[in-house]
């Protein structure tokens, strides 16, 4: 087993959720080689005892995963919900939910298509920091047609609450008018909607279907599947350093 941080490992070791460790760990309840820790980012390395509350924890080995799924609107991107709402874990089959999962990026209630799901922390990190400038494209349906004068003003950039935005990609769908494709790297919170709506469109349906090189497909709704080794490879080459 390779280094991990200690919150990592309380989180694997199915001993509650990432908020609930780190809180663990505040208030002196975690112990690692006998000793009481307060940091929550302490590597664990193999060899080291673990305990919690006085109870001894088995570091569990850390396997990588990496699952696609079609996201639907309505679903939550997290792990779990005070409020009961559905979240993104609970469509997965069952023998996919390992602890330490989560979501790269994420995608509003009332948005859908491809998420990736993953316990591979450096590589969320890299695929969401804005350094790496990951590309992503979307498909959006309008409550009418672009204009070519807001077209091009999407790929020059527009100025919204927060700052000026990059410039965007945009092509029109060849037989829909109201249906036009987006490729951006920034992620900024409903950044989509807030561009359209500043030109006074809004978007009635918005769906990821791609991230880098990761094609969203014909992958029905609601379905997930796992990533081929290709396809792993290639979102790690994407923001090689």
């Amino acid at each position: 087993m390779e280094k991990l941080s200690l919150l990592k490992a309380l989180v694997m070791a199915g001993c509650g959720s990432r908020r609930e460790m780190a809180a663990a760990v505040k208030t002196g309840r975690v112990c690692v080689n006998g000793t009481v820790v307060s940091a929550f980012t302490q590597a664990i390395a193999p060899g080291d005892s673990l305990a919690i509350d006085g109870k001894p924890l088995k570091i569990p080995s850390q396997k990588f995963i990496y699952i696609l799924l079609n996201k639907p609107t309505g679903i939550l991107c997290a792990t779990e919900d005070k409020r009961g709402r559905q979240t993104i874990i609970e469509l997965l089959p069952s023998h996919l939910r390992l602890a330490g999962l989560h979501a790269v990026g994420r995608l509003d209630l009332d948005s859908c298509g491809l998420l990736i799901i993953t316990n591979d922390g450096a590589l969320t990190y890299h695929l969401t920091h804005p350094r790496f400038e990951q590309e992503k494209e979307y498909s959006l349906t309008l409550n009418r047609p672009l204009s070519r004068t807001d077209r091009e003003q999407m790929e020059r950039g527009l100025t919204l609450s927060d700052g000026p935005t990059s410039p965007v990609a945009v092509r029109l769908h060849h037989a829909l008018p109201n249906v036009c494709y987006v490729t951006l790297h920034e992620g900024r919170k409903r950044q989509l909607r807030r561009m359209f709506g500043s030109l006074g469109y809004r978007v009635m349906q918005l769906r990821r279907i791609r991230e880098g090189h990761l094609l969203l497909g014909d992958l029905p709704l609601g379905h997930s599947r796992l990533l081929t080794a290709l396809e792993v490879s290639q979102l790690r080459s994407s923001v090689a350093e």
